[in-house]
């Protein structure tokens, strides 16, 4: 029944490898084997767990947020970052890749959804950096790379997730994930740089004719100006989780708030804007939801029949006790990514996984931060990446597949080393959540 169950496992991949709905084909496959194995007494035991899910106070933060990015991404804010952020680093060279990693961290922070991003960055600032003469690779590279920083620093959907499956407190998580974070966007910029001056051709400095002609006071007050509404609202939300003033949960709530109001102070508060982003938000929600439903029957069939069990036993043996487990853990993932939506792998892997990792002494928070920097890059990695599919969708037509798969290699080699750096270094996830614990008594 052990083998029966990795069968499974494959028979899964096999169905969305092929296109088949997710959520339908986890349930499906569920059922196929749960029933002639377990028979169908056993199914008794799925209404309680999906109750428990549908019933999960954190699991609420996952429509706030996204409501939250949503609003804020219809609210220009985007538009006056990028806008503000370019006329700060317009005199260097690669300057306004730089400001797009800039703004994409601060969308992140404030958003935490990536097609939204890519999609505002590669409409606005794509043509202007092809019509300043940067190379097409390296721009539309360098915006998917941006894009999906969302998926690691916090307010982050897939942290919410992975705090509810390895059963990590949200509010540890979105600390343990700002040091990674933030070293990802210095490292982004690092390269950015020293590439532009290796290769000059391909990020020319900007004509004279088109550097900044406002005063240094003109600009500071515009950067400010385009700055402080995308920080007030990062302070406000994280601040509250970091402080142990508000749970993930009601920090959400506080940031749909405020994304509402920067909207109408922005004037682009309407109606139909607020029925867009609700209908937005009831669609990526059910999408999760149904998915994790399915992912709750596969689980409980899986578990079922021992397949927990023999993957166990099978990792334990592995050379390298922990290091062993966690190369081939981190190595699995990054070749599922390839293929498999990063929901998928969170839902259907992971929970496989973690105990796992547990039993075996690994700090689970840093585990869990190791597994969101390794689906980050599955937003980048062909075939499959949905990054780079947004970017096409949002490019012009002169900027080809071929030239986005080329720009993303150099991120995702970077993303690698960020992985390597965490398991070298733990306290680059470790310190802060443990600063924060202690600032608060613990």
């Amino acid at each position: 029944m052990e083998v029966l169950a990795l069968f499974m496992f494959v028979a899964l991949i096999g169905l969305l490898l092929l296109g088949y709905p997710v959520a339908f084909s986890i349930g499906a496959v569920a059922l196929l084997f749960g029933i002639p194995a377990l028979g169908l007494e056993f199914f008794n035991l799925l209404p309680l767990r999906i109750w428990g899910v549908m019933t999960n106070f954190t699991l609420l933060a996952v429509p706030l947020f996204v409501f939250m990015g949503v609003m804020l991404e219809k609210s220009g804010l985007a538009e006056d970052l990028l806008e503000t952020m370019g006329l700060l680093f317009g005199n260097i060279r690669g300057g306004m890749m730089i400001s797009i990693v800039v703004v994409g961290g601060l969308l992140a922070a404030t958003t935490g959804v990536v097609g939204a991003t890519v999609v505002t960055m590669g409409v606005i600032a794509l043509p202007a950096m092809l019509k300043h003469g940067y190379s097409a690779s390296f721009s539309s590279g360098t915006i998917a790379a941006a894009g999906t920083l969302g998926q690691l620093i916090p307010p982050s959907i897939i942290l919410i997730l992975l705090g509810d499956v390895i059963g990590v407190p949200v509010g540890r998580l979105f600390a343990g994930a700002v040091v990674p974070g933030v070293i990802l966007i210095f490292l982004f910029i690092v390269f950015i740089l020293i590439f532009s001056r290796m290769r000059p051709d391909l990020a020319p400095l900007p004509d004279k004719s088109r550097l900044r002609t406002q005063s240094d006071m003109h600009l500071a007050v515009r950067v400010m100006r385009g700055l402080i509404p995308a920080l007030s609202l990062v302070v406000a939300v994280l601040g509250s989780i970091f402080f142990g003033l508000a749970s993930p949960t009601e920090s959400a709530a506080f940031g749909a708030a405020g994304a509402v109001i920067l909207s109408a102070l922005n004037k682009r508060l309407s109606f139909k804007q607020m029925n867009d982003a609700a209908l937005d938000t009831m669609r990526l929600t059910s999408m999760v939801f149904m998915i994790l439903v399915g992912a709750t029957a596969f689980g409980l069939v899986f578990r079922g029949m021992g397949g927990d069990g023999l993957l166990e036993d099978l990792m334990i043996q592995l050379p390298g006790a922990q290091w062993g487990f966690l190369a081939v853990s981190m190595l699995l993932l990054f070749v599922l990514g390839f293929f498999l939506d990063f929901l998928e792998i969170c839902f259907i892997v992971v929970p496989i996984l973690a105990p796992i990792a547990i039993s075996l002494g690994i700090d689970p928070l840093w585990f869990a931060i190791l597994i969101a920097v390794n689906l980050q890059t599955s937003f980048l990695t062909p075939p499959f990446g949905f990054s780079l599919f947004y970017l096409k969708a949002s490019a012009p037509s002169s900027v080809s597949i071929n030239d986005i798969y080329k720009g993303v290699i150099p991120f995702i080699l970077i993303q690698v080393f960020l992985i390597l750096a965490i398991i070298s270094f733990p306290k680059l996830t470790l310190w802060l959540p443990d600063l924060m614990d202690s600032m608060q008594g613990y």
